[in-house]
Order: C-alpha cells, then structure tokens, then sequence
C-alpha cells in the first residue's frame, strides 16, 4: 500500500524533486527539494520573456524602423509574442485616416501605444476629439502629436481638463483654435499641476489673458510641480520683469525650458562675443527668447551679421531680437538685397539694414520693390518672397555689370535674366 502511495505522491510533485533516504520499503524517508520545481519553472519564465523581447525587437526594428538600441531599450516596457494586437492597432489608425509615417513617428516616441486595445482604448479618444466638430486631419495632427494622451482616462483626464481649459478661454473671449498645442495639457494631471500653477500665476499679478496666452501658446510651462515652478516665478520677478507684461510669461517659459547648466552655458556663449553677464541679462529683458535659441544659431548669426557685415556687437545687444530670425530664410537674402542697393548707389552704408531686417515680409517687399522695381512689367504684380527678391536684385545688378561693357550685352543680359527669373517663379508655382 507504501508503494501505491509512494507512487501517487511522486506522480504529483515530480521526481525530480524528491530524493529517497532509506531504501527500505518499509522505513522509506523522502527529502523533497521543492526549488529544483521552481528553479525549472523560472527557467521556462525566463526563457518565454527572453522570446517575447526578441520578437518585440524584432517588429520594432523591421516594421518601425528602431535602431537596435532603441528597440531594446522600448522591449523592456512592451512584449508581445505575435503581431495580431499591433496589427489591429494599426489597422484601425489607418482607418481613421493616420498615414504610416504618423504611425511610425507615434510608435517611436511613444512604443506601449503599439498594444492598446482598439476599440476601448484607441477608439474613444477618436471619437471624443471628432465630436468637438474637428476636421478628420485636425485629430489626426492633435492624436500624432501628443501620443501619450492614447493612455490617459477620456472620463477621469481628458474630458474634464478640457472643459475646464474650455471655460477658461470662452470666459476671456478666447476660442480653443489653437488644441493642437493644448493636448499637451490634456495629458497633464489638472490637480496637482495644471491648477495650483494656474494659481501662482494668479497670485503673482499675472492677467488672466496672460494666463490663457500661456495656455494657448507654451502649455508645456505649465506642466511642472507646483513649487519648482513657484521658484521660477520668484526668479523672473527678481530680475525686474512685471507680472502683468508679455515679456513676464516669456521670461517664464524660458526658465522653465532650460535647467541651470544650460542658462550657464549660454551665458558663457555670449560672453565670447563680447557681453558682460550684466549685458546678457538686459537683453534677456528685452527679448527673453534670446536665451533659448541654441548656440549653434547664436553662433551662425553673430558670426555673419559681426564678421560679414560689419555690425558691432553692441547693436545686437540693443536689438536681440535679430537672433531669433532665420538666418537662412530672412537674414541672409535681406542682406543681399542691402548690398546690391549699396553697390547700386540707391542707399548710403549702414542706413537701412537694420529696418530691413527687422520689417515684416510684406512691408519689407512694400518699400524695397519701388526702390529696385522689377526689370520686366509683366512681373510687377506676381508675389515674391524676399528670396525671390534678392534673387531678382542679385540678377539686375549683374545687368548693371554688363552694361558697363556695351548696351548690347546689357540688352541681353536683361532679356536673359528675366526669362531665367520668369521661368524659376513658375518653377516654383
């Protein structure tokens, strides 16, 4: 009867768990070794999650296009063994009008996105958003920016910071044109963050219109604890900005996009062209942006407007909104256009650039063009650009050159620049 029973319990706890004593049927002892069992079991564990990341690394690099370091790092908070979830997960985005590359980019700045449950957790927020009266490509923008707000609650996060924002703007004649950067704000927690430092700003003098161009513009400040942002409050008011000026919320969100290593940093920059600390903060005042604009930009626009142009360093102390322009897309073509007026004799050195650059796209082509009016009157009413306009510029005064030579060759080079300028604008439309 031992035996039977010896049998049944061997049976159950696996034999290689156990390990006879005595031989003798009648006197038989067992050791059980009840962690060769569990060791067995976490090998199979280990060796499941090992199969499980593989794959998910595998889908991520083949499908989405992560470096292996990137797959890696994101199997380690998302595993799956099979593409059935992801691909009901894409199937319904795709049906909803996102493209494979605002996929791609959702997946790779967000991977959990990727094994959501369709329907109860994708789908709600969709609907939600298109039952605000938003066109199809307007979610789709909303949704691809912020993929984070997949995750949080419609009932407990999104609808009820919506309605609050929601408020908050139509109490101040504001509407809410401007979601696609308010999602960030959905996303973040309305109790803890989003209104005790709505508060603060309150308190500190700030107007509410200031509060909602905040909102409307840099939501991202907001998203910060409330006494880390306390402190940034403290510091732009030391520095002498008013609570109830614009350039108080811009000095805000500049603190706030910077830690204290990169403010130094930009500090040390601009001293190497020439500004005190004391300088660097008086142009911080008049134009906060100028400490978020990286160095490489820092360096790129002093370097032409100072060794190109011949500006002093101090006149980008009085004016630093210069550095925020595109070097690319305004300061350099206005130039140009500057120094064929100069080479031309239409204006006097120095006289002018400033306002040049400085001036809107609309009034800069407004005041210029009469000054340099096109060489062709068919072309008098088609719109330009300001890159058109130093091209246009560059090319007439090549014309002037060729005049020098003899009035035949002037002749050719205008009837020839133009057909070029005529052509590369159609080009372009």
């Amino acid at each position: 009867m031992f035996n039977s029973v010896d049998k049944v319990f061997l049976h159950g706890i696996g034999r290689s768990s156990v390990r006879f004593i005595s031989q003798n049927p009648k006197s038989r002892f067992v050791q059980l070794n009840p962690f060769a069992s569990a060791a067995t079991n976490t090998k199979k564990r280990r060796s499941k999650n090992e199969n499980q990341e593989n794959f998910t690394v595998n889908y991520l690099m083949n499908t989405w296009g992560f470096s292996p370091e990137k797959a890696l790092s994101a199997s380690k908070y998302v595993n799956f063994d099979s593409t059935e979830k992801p691909d009901s997960v894409v199937s319904l985005w795709k049906s909803h009008g996102f493209t494979t590359k605002q996929i791609e980019n959702m997946v790779k700045r967000f991977p959990p996105i990727i094994t959501c449950d369709p329907q109860k957790t994708l789908l709600p927020k969709i609907e939600f958003f298109r039952s605000l009266g938003m066109p199809e490509g307007d979610v789709v923008s909303i949704l691809c920016g912020t993929p984070t707000i997949f995750k949080r609650s419609l009932e407990k996060q999104i609808i009820p910071s919506y309605n609050y924002i929601k408020s908050l703007f139509e109490s101040n004649g504001k509407s809410l044109g401007s979601m696609k950067r308010l999602a960030e704000i959905l996303c973040c927690d309305r109790q803890s963050r989003l209104l005790p430092n709505i508060e603060v700003l309150r308190e500190a003098g700030v107007p509410e219109l200031k509060i909602v161009a905040l909102l409307q513009y840099q939501p991202r400040t907001l998203m910060v604890e409330r006494e880390k942002f306390k402190k940034v409050i403290e510091q732009v008011k030391e520095l002498g900005f008013r609570p109830a000026s614009l350039k108080f919320i811009l000095a805000v969100h500049a603190f706030r996009s910077m830690n204290k290593k990169t403010w130094e940093k930009k500090v040390e920059h601009y001293k190497k062209w020439g500004w005190s600390e004391g300088e660097i903060i008086l142009a911080f005042e008049r134009h906060p942006y100028c400490m978020m604009i990286s160095t490489d930009k820092i360096t790129a626009i002093m370097d032409f407007l100072i060794n190109k142009m011949g500006f002093e360093s101090s006149v980008l102390l009085k004016r630093p909104a210069l550095l925020s322009f595109s070097l690319g897309n305004r300061i350099i073509p206005r130039c140009s256009v500057y120094k064929v007026l100069l080479e031309k004799g239409l204006i006097n050195k120095g006289k002018y650039l400033i306002s040049m650059l400085e001036s809107t796209e609309k009034e800069f082509l407004q005041r210029w063009r009469s000054v340099h009016p096109c060489p062709l009157g068919c072309l008098s009413n088609m719109k330009f650009s300001t890159e058109d306009f130093a091209f246009l510029a560059d090319l007439s005064l090549r014309g002037f050159e060729f005049a020098s030579i003899s009035n035949l060759h002037a002749f050719i080079a205008w009837i020839l620049g133009s057909i070029l300028l005529l052509w590369c604008y159609r080009a372009r439309c």
